[in-house]
This record gives structure tokens, C-alpha cells and sequence, in this order.
């Protein structure tokens, strides 16, 4: 059992749907890493408008942000974009 809860936008969602399904496929089982060793799954790291560390993961052609949340062990998946691209 994954000691976090993957929690996706639901922008992000509907985002991938709309990918191949070899992106698709990369992009959830990178999803499933960040999970289970989110520790190690960061490329970058920004700080959002409060200050919080939100990480950058790229998969292949596309950049994963996400944020950790130890208090309720929950990984929040905040964006899935075009790793060429910054948002």
C-alpha cells in the first residue's frame, strides 16, 4: 500500500485524455512513481504565491507539477503541460 493519496486537478484529467495513448500510458505510470517515492521524483523545484515548494517532474515531452502534502500524505497533482512550455 502507497504510503500517499494521488490527488489530481481535474483539468489535468481531462488534459491527458486528449493525449495519445502512449502519453497517456507514460503519464500515469509516472504518476504512480511520484506516488510511491515522491521524494525522489523531483527535477526542479519552484515555490508557488504562498511560498509552498511545488516540484517539476518531466516525463518524456511533458512537465508534471506537483506538491506534497506530509500532514495529510497526499500528493497534489496540480498540472500536466508541454515540458518546453512554463506555466
Amino acid at each position: 500500500m502507497a504510503l500517499f493519496r494521488l490527488l489530481i486537478d481535474y483539468d489535468v484529467v481531462v488534459y491527458v485524455e486528449g493525449l495519445s495513448k502512449t502519453d497517456r500510458r507514460a503519464i500515469r505510470d509516472r504518476l504512480v512513481e511520484i506516488r510511491d517515492f515522491p521524494a525522489h521524483r523531483s527535477d526542479y523545484v519552484e515555490h508557488d504565491a504562498v511560498g509552498r515548494e511545488v516540484a517539476i517532474n518531466i516525463c518524456g515531452a511533458f512537465a508534471i507539477k506537483f506538491w506534497v502534502d506530509h500532514a495529510d500524505q497526499q500528493i497534489k497533482i496540480l498540472d500536466v503541460h508541454p515540458a518546453d512550455r512554463r506555466r
